[in-house]
């Protein structure tokens, strides 16, 4: 072999060996899960008195969804005496009107309910968060996005884990309003499931750091306080402040059995957003604490799992360097052995990583939904959607890596439900159109040689699972071009 084959077969087969060492890292995670899921936690006791709670609002620009949103956390079950609430609104439209007024309405009915409005949106999401502590009392926050509407007992089958003086966070497990809307809602809620069902319950109940998801839990002050507060510096505060705080020695709860619903973005740019400050904001913490971690006085266990989870986004550029070198290591073998079945030992290796994605999403599944054998028929669509936005995630990552700011982008919200016709929702928050439709198309071309090759020479197989990538750059790459349905706008 000539030195450049040499180096496109090394690079190749080193991108495999790293996303298979990912790949059984979810088996990890599944055979964690399945070894400490009966260890469910247990307050430490009950509060003799219902402590004073002060649950956090924080919304920009939410017309469609923040009084919903106000109805429900106004609706909690617990002493009105011992209830704060607080719309943390940064909005520059309509909602701002629309949240004061349904402020005032939960006002008359003697809810201590308060409308903060900045005009300086500095900070984003953790300066509002961080506003509003300053203009509050209580020892406990709760914090709900826009999107979500909390169940009536929500605060009564959590807060008595604060009993534990050790206890800093209880986050609980998100639910879904509109899962089965559509095939992208549907997907969604599968990728969500199994992080909250198997991850955050393999690494809580296992004695690993586990991270709150920036709404949907609540926080002890005193922690946020000690963990050095809210801090802007990544896009992903939620998850910067959870390492912090878990270095000082707090720890975390998990209550996978108390569900606080909320909406899936139902375009495919929203979702891109969505996604692209999830990845971007993991990889800028995994800059910022990934070294503290691993200086800090905290069992290796701790540190190994920190470390896959902070660095778990790579796996999206490691795709596309995968993707990229999958045609030159097929044309080197072929002018050298003179055969192309090597990719039959490629896509083997590809595959045994991917089994181990669905064996942790069924897993999941299986834990949550009787029917949840009808969710392998959508496998070939989850893992053809989690390499079509591969593109917007692996840009993400790079930004984060090259230090490229961004703003805080909010996920857009329509206020659907699980049918299409009884939602809502305005044409103005569609999510903006990311800029990697050309090289999502360029890849779908690339995917269709490939599929050809290995179809015209009889590797059926190969060939299907050549055609996933296919369809998933295709897929997310002509549904970034669309706009949502008319029918999402009816109810406004």
């Amino acid at each position: 072999m000539a030195p450049w084959e040499q180096i496109v077969l090394t690079a190749y087969y080193a991108v495999l060996v790293i996303l298979a060492i990912y790949g059984l890292h979810r088996y990890a995670l599944v055979w964690l899960y399945y070894r400490t899921k009966d260890r469910a936690p247990r307050p430490a006791g009950r509060f003799a008195e219902p402590p004073k709670v002060c649950v956090q609002l924080p919304v920009f620009n939410e017309a469609t969804v923040v009084e919903r949103l106000i109805d429900a956390v106004c609706a909690f079950d617990w002493p009105r005496d011992r209830l704060e609430v607080q719309v943390l609104d940064d909005s520059t439209d309509e909602t701002v009107d629309i949240s004061r007024a349904c402020v005032d309405r939960w006002r008359a009915r003697g809810v201590d309910v308060v409308h903060l409005h900045r005009e300086d949106r500095t900070g984003f999401k953790a300066g509002a968060l961080a506003a509003g502590m300053e203009r509050t009392d209580a020892d406990l926050l709760a914090i709900f996005d826009a999107d979500f509407v909390p169940p009536p007992d929500l605060l009564r089958r959590t807060v008595d884990h604060f009993t534990d003086d050790g206890v800093g966070m209880v986050q609980v497990r998100w639910g879904h309003l509109n899962r089965r809307f559509s095939t992208l809602t549907y997907l969604q809620s599968v990728f969500l499931d199994g992080h909250f069902v198997i991850e955050h319950t393999a690494r809580n109940r296992s004695g690993r750091f586990f991270n709150f998801n920036g709404t949907a839990g609540l926080w002890r002050r005193e922690c946020i306080e000690e963990a050095g507060g809210w801090q802007h510096d990544t896009l992903t505060e939620d998850l910067d402040l959870s390492y912090r705080a878990q270095l000082r020695g707090w720890r975390f709860v998990f209550l996978p059995e108390v569900v606080s619903p909320a909406e899936l973005p139902v375009e495919m740019n929203s979702f891109k957003s969505q996604q692209h400050r999830w990845a971007k904001g993991s990889i800028q913490t995994c800059r910022k604490l990934l070294p503290t971690i691993w200086r800090a006085d905290v069992p290796l266990k701790a540190k190994v799992e920190a470390t896959f989870h902070l660095t778990n986004n790579l796996a999206y550029p490691l795709m596309i360097a995968l993707a990229l070198l999958m045609l030159p290591a097929v044309l080197v073998r072929a002018r050298t052995l003179g055969t192309v079945s090597g990719l039959v030992f490629d896509l083997s290796i590809f595959v045994a990583a991917t089994s181990s994605v669905l064996a942790f999403y069924a897993a999941a599944q299986r834990e949550v939904y009787r029917d949840w054998k009808r969710t392998i028929l959508y496998f070939p669509a989850l893992v053809a959607l989690g390499i079509g936005i591969s593109v917007n995630n692996a840009k993400a990552v790079v930004e984060a890596l090259l230090g490229h700011e961004s703003p805080f982008v909010r996920t857009p919200k329509y206020a659907v439900g699980e049918r299409r016709e009884a939602g809502g929702g305005l044409f103005r928050y569609v999510g903006r159109r990311q800029k990697v439709g050309a090289i999502e198309f360029g890849l779908a071309a690339y995917f269709l040689v490939l599929t050809g090759l290995a179809a015209s020479n009889g590797l059926w197989t190969t060939a299907f699972f050549l055609s996933l990538f296919l369809a998933g750059y295709l897929w997310v790459a002509v549904a970034s071009l669309s706009r949502p349905s008319p029918r999402l706008a009816a109810a406004t």
